[in-house]
């Protein structure tokens, strides 16, 4: 029983986590929650396709970022998508 209650901690503290990187990537980038959640669901519907991964554990933000050309930071989207297989769906 006491096992059971540490590990719905942990899981629920690395949910807490999540939410708040996602809260401070949004406050950086001045967009909202719901458009990174919006992009990830995107993405994973895309990348899905394909590959076989772990829709709970992808990872979407913005940042700001250097790129050659540009003299000022610029916003940079990240996705950090774990791969379950590397079967490749669909493709023969």
């Amino acid at each position: 029983m006491n096992r059971r209650r540490r590990v719905t901690q942990k899981r629920s503290g690395e949910i807490a986590r999540k939410r708040l990187k996602l809260l401070l990537a949004a406050d950086k980038t001045n967009s909202s929650p719901e458009f990174l959640e919006m992009i990830k669901d995107d993405i994973y519907q895309v990348v899905s396709r394909y590959i076989d991964i772990d829709s709970s554990e992808i990872e979407v933000g913005l940042t700001k970022a250097w790129f050659h050309g540009i003299q000022e930071c610029a916003p940079a989207l990240y996705a950090n998508i774990p791969i379950r297989c590397l079967s490749y769906k669909g493709i023969i």
